[in-house]
């Protein structure tokens, strides 16, 4: 009996200990930040003067009557911004939920992170001055637009429109990577996968909708994953010197 309670003792401290939180290698925070960095002069030469956005929301946009015909559609409305984002809100609450009910501090960690990429966005995004697509005067509004490290305007319009906080409700779904990485490596990079494509689709159809240019969806996605990597990195290292 002794020996089987001491078994069943050793299991239940394999079980904690491979569910706790762990710190990541020092070479997968240097490979992501040389992969940020790459990123951020790619997406700053993209938004260096607005033509690869203009070039991409002009396939959306009907000239003749000054609108975007697909503003109000009823089925981008419901299922890519109502549904999607709703979906995934719902998964992270699960993730959170399910993680304190287990006492499994990688999932509860993982959905903090969620949230954390999330609101980072709405932050940045709060005291923008870059106004939607539909907002601006070429596109039927009254507003002027300027490139990304351009000086702000007389006449900006009402902006919060950078980075994009619509795709930044999929791209969130990358920080479950975190959650899997020891364990399921596999998983972890198709969660990181999943996130990318969740966040560029429903990015996508909102520019469809003239709701945003592309460029705004590419830096919400950056700011989601290097919000979650360092808060990891942060939060990793403080609870392996408990």
């Amino acid at each position: 009996m002794t020996q089987m309670a001491s078994a069943s003792e050793l299991s239940k401290l394999k079980t904690i200990k491979t569910k706790s939180l762990y710190p990541l290698p020092l070479r997968f925070y240097g490979v992501q930040l040389l992969t940020l960095v790459l990123l951020a002069a790619v997406f700053s030469w993209l938004s260096r003067d607005e033509g690869f956005d203009r070039l991409l929301t002009g396939y959306w946009f009907d000239a003749a009557s000054l609108h975007f015909p697909l503003k109000n559609n009823a089925l981008l409305d419901l299922i890519n911004h109502r549904l999607a984002k709703y979906l995934i809100i719902a998964v992270a609450a699960c993730t959170l939920l399910y993680g304190a009910y287990r006492r499994n501090a990688r999932l509860v960690t993982a959905a903090l992170l969620m949230g954390l990429g999330a609101l980072v966005v709405g932050a940045l995004k709060a005291v923008s001055h870059h106004s939607c697509p539909w907002d601006l005067l070429e596109y039927g509004g009254d507003a002027v637009s300027y490139p990304l490290f351009g000086a702000v305007p007389e006449h900006s319009g009402p902006g919060r429109c950078f980075p994009g906080g619509h795709s930044s409700s999929g791209f969130i779904v990358m920080g479950l990577f975190f959650a899997f990485w020891r364990e399921r490596p596999r998983l972890a990079w198709c969660m990181v996968a999943a996130g990318v494509v969740l966040g560029l689709v429903m990015g996508y159809g909102q520019v469809m909708r003239g709701a945003h240019f592309f460029s705004h969806n590419l830096w919400a996605g950056w700011w989601v994953w290097f919000s979650q990597v360092v808060a990891y990195g942060l939060i990793s290292t403080w609870f392996a010197k408990k």
